[in-house]
């Protein structure tokens, strides 16, 4: 199977539900987003692979709405990750814990 890259993702997204989400707004699009992402949580406690990879690939997509929906470019904002922790610049981080 392909890989798809994040701004490949988002821009399919887009192409997609693009009017639904614009028509459904940011406050819209974020209330089904948690609600995703409820539907993650349970998967996660039930440990089904299945319902997991599912439910991962919805909040993905609902993330890179709501990104489109506030004019933010995804693949952009992750590159704040690119090299490790972004506040102590380590990978693994070595910022003290919390």
């Amino acid at each position: 199977m392909a890989s798809m890259d994040l701004g490949g993702f988002q821009a399919t997204i887009a192409r997609t539900y693009g009017d639904r989400d614009r028509a459904r707004g940011i406050d819209g699009t974020f209330r089904w987003f948690v609600e995703e992402v409820g539907e993650l949580a349970k998967a996660l406690r039930r440990h089904d692979t299945a319902e997991l990879a599912l439910e991962f690939s919805d909040v993905l997509a609902w993330l890179v709405s709501l990104g489109s929906l506030a004019g933010v470019d995804i693949a952009e904002a992750a590159q704040r990750y690119a090299h490790g922790c972004p506040k102590c610049h380590q990978a693994p981080c070595s910022c003290p814990r919390a």
